[in-house]
């Protein structure tokens, strides 16, 4: 324990604590210096500082400062306590929780400490120790709902679906009053509760209790959701079809209960012969309104030959009737079958020559609209017929202000494959209505496909907060703007400005970071606020976080680079090839860049200077080129941070495992490497690269200079032996 302090002290260190809380931590420093004065080895007012240096930004030096702390009071709770939240500032949480765990021996009783190590539990997927931590806290405070909640939580995601029921049930014993109707918290605990039955697959039970909560549970959409899928899985299909068929009353456009309806009919899209039964299902829905679009759209997906020319003649005719513009969206997923392809272009051709008079002042616009769409697609290309049809289009619009055809014709350019020209022309789209987001977004992308990294960020500047730290690129970092972080971090690596590539894959990079972290903080709001089943989807999605295809695709890009760093380090580096005249322009250049920097950087300084104490510390950029990034010693293993996360939640991606292949052999980790290969082949023993790959890890196995373990190099044959 720490030096026992005079009631004078003990009183300002109290201060110490209060003063951090609040965030005044200039005032917190001087209040605690001014009890070191008076007791230099007090330990826990040097936990208190340390803490208070961390949330200024001074990580290394309240490091120093906690662990002399921790010499001065080694038995001390407090100090073992600010170890761990120092730790878990700097996201270790291992060693967090050893601190935590050291604390609560010192101090067993302490709620602080126990919230604090349940929540780091429920951060690292410790399932099997958050509930024994839960279930402390709900022995201390049995009377707290969320604590049973979250108990029953820790027993669900541990996969023990009875005990979280039981958890549940107990507490709804103890009530003697029925909770009120407007205790939102309780009608989501029961259906939580239901949602867990479900999960066990014990169906039956989960539609009895349904049944009880049905009229009085506010959320009557997700209880009718519920009942309709338990009573098609208990085979109850006539009950089920009702359910169905009232959730499609309430909203006659959702899909998926389209889907349910059909299988309690017994319906099956691909047997030909019920497809007259589906068709007259869906006219059914479609006779009810005028305005409904998906019983009349679902039906294109199954039908086949004269029905579907049929029905695609009805649907066409109605939707360019009435001018909708995203009409290719909607039917292009139908382009995959070559014979619905051909019948919706001959279609759509023998509409361009029907009469404007006879089909309404939309139509023209809508059909020519629709054709230029149509050629500009990948799967029916044909670039020349899509500018004829784009053209005519745009001589047929009335509204100076609708810029939607020269969006598309700037679309149609940019396929040809002249990025300088579509640029041009997307801001001329833009210049058209100055005040639409989309358009400048879609400008800015455009621009920065063709190169223009500065102009890209003056057209994005026009819609960011001119007040942001940094600027327009600052505004969208804090924005988490990640197309365009990925899209100007791509065309930086075409210009072989590697050092900026990287940092805007790195910021992507850390955006996942920050998502993953910012869960910290719903382990406990969620609970306090019982919004639980949206909870348990929350920490389901984010075990998938780095399945997302903006953290692929930088992830891809950055390790392409850092291989390619490894096997030269001097790639990305062009002085040698340039012109004494270019070289003078692009050491001006990075002259004017770096001056531009180190003008932030002072300015940045003195708005620190003259910060106040309560002002948020903001990290300052010490490398915003990206040259550090570039001068790494060890691009392999900058490389690892990208691929461990793509290796671990997205395997069944080939590009993620060519990549690893691509690091590890480098590394001259074999069977790593062999691994990686192994997953690929699998899924695609035919792709090129996968070929390349496995001749020439052949190669580079025949000519190791010294021969593997005996009992690695049996499995790699092993292995081998299995890849074409």
């Amino acid at each position: 324990m720490s030096v026992p302090l005079s009631s004078k002290e003990q009183s300002l260190f109290k201060q110490v604590v209060q003063l951090y809380e609040s965030k005044q931590y200039k005032r917190g420093i001087k209040t605690a210096d001014q009890v070191l004065k008076k007791v230099p080895n007090h330990g826990d007012t040097q936990a208190m500082k340390a803490l208070i240096l961390n949330s200024q930004g001074k990580t290394e030096e309240a490091f120093d400062l906690a662990k002399l702390a921790l010499k001065n009071a080694m038995k001390s709770n407090v100090c073992w306590h600010v170890y761990g939240l120092l730790y878990r500032s700097v996201k270790n949480y291992d060693e967090a929780i050893k601190a935590y765990k050291f604390a609560l021996r010192l101090d067993p009783d302490s709620r602080q400490i126990q919230r604090d190590l349940s929540l780091l539990q429920a951060q690292t997927r410790d399932w099997k120790g958050l509930i024994d931590s839960r279930r402390t806290m709900l022995t201390a405070s049995s009377g707290i709902r969320a604590n049973w909640t979250a108990m029953a939580i820790a027993h669900h995601m541990a996969g023990d679906y009875q005990a979280a029921e039981k958890v549940l049930t107990m507490y709804e014993d103890t009530l003697k009053v029925p909770p009120p109707p407007t205790d939102l918290e309780h009608h989501e605990a029961v259906l939580y509760k239901n949602t867990i039955i479900a999960e066990s697959g014990d169906y039956e039970r989960a539609l009895k209790g349904l049944k009880a909560i049905y009229k009085s549970n506010p959320d009557r959409t997700a209880v009718m959701e519920l009942r309709a899928e338990y009573l098609l899985k208990l085979d109850r299909k006539e009950e089920a079809e009702k359910a169905y068929r009232n959730l499609l009353e309430r909203n006659p456009e959702r899909r998926a209960y389209y889907d349910g309806l059909e299988k309690c009919l017994g319906l099956d899209r691909n047997d030909s012969t019920a497809h007259t039964q589906l068709l007259d299902l869906y006219k059914s829905f479609a006779e009810k309104s005028e305005r409904i679009d998906a019983p009349r759209r679902v039906p294109l997906d199954f039908l086949q030959g004269d029905a579907f020319r049929e029905a695609a003649d009805a649907y066409l005719t109605r939707v360019f009737r009435k001018g909708v513009p995203s009409t290719f969206a909607n039917v292009k997923a139908l382009y995959n079958d070559e014979s619905k392809k051909q019948t919706i272009e001959q279609l759509v051709l023998g509409y361009a020559s029907q009469s404007n008079e006879e089909n309404g002042k939309n139509w023209d616009l809508a059909v020519n609209y629709f054709l230029a769409q149509h050629y500009d697609y990948h799967l029916c290309r044909n670039l020349e017929k899509a500018s004829e049809y784009i053209e005519k289009t745009i001589s047929l619009n009335t509204n100076p202000q609708d810029y939607t055809f020269h969006l598309t014709k700037a679309r149609i350019t940019k396929h040809s494959g002249d990025l300088e020209k579509a640029a041009q022309q997307m801001n001329e789209a833009r210049e058209m209505d100055r005040a639409d987001r989309y358009i400048n977004t879609k400008c800015a992308k455009y621009q920065l496909r063709n190169n223009q990294n500065e102009t890209a960020i003056e057209t994005m500047g026009l819609f960011t907060r001119k007040e942001a730290n940094g600027g327009p690129l600052g505004d969208l970092l804090d924005m988490q703007c990640m197309w365009y972080l990925y899209e100007d971090g791509e065309a930086y690596k075409r210009q072989n400005k590697l050092g900026l590539a990287l940092k805007r894959f790195k910021s992507i990079h850390d955006i996942f970071d920050v998502w993953y972290e910012d869960q910290f903080d719903f382990h406990s709001f969620s609970l306090r606020k019982g919004m639980i089943r949206a909870y348990v989807d929350m920490i389901r999605w984010e075990d998938h976080l780095r399945q997302h295809p903006f953290y692929s695709r930088a992830a891809y890009s950055a390790i392409d680079i850092y291989v390619k760093l490894f096997d030269d380090p001097n790639y990305g580096s062009t002085n040698g090839d340039l012109s004494d005249a270019d070289k003078k322009k692009a050491e001006k250049k990075a002259r004017k860049e770096k001056e531009k920097a180190e003008a932030d950087k002072k300015a940045a300084a003195a708005a620190k200077a003259t910060a106040t104490s309560e002002d948020v510390v903001k990290k300052e950029d010490t490398d915003p080129q990206g040259e550090e990034l570039l001068k790494t010693k060890d691009p392999l293993a900058e490389a690892m941070k990208y691929l461990s996360p793509l290796l671990e939640q997205s395997p069944l991606n080939i590009k993620s495992q060519q990549a690893g292949f691509e690091v590890f052999v480098r590394r001259e980790k074999y069977l790593p490497a062999l691994k990686c290969l192994v997953a690929a082949s699998k899924i695609d023993a035919s792709d090129a690269t996968v070929k390349e790959q496995t001749a020439r890890l052949r190669k580079t196995l025949s000519e190791l200079k010294e021969p593997l373990p005996e009992k690695i190099k049996e499995v790699i044959d092993a292995e081998l032996a299995t890849l074409p």
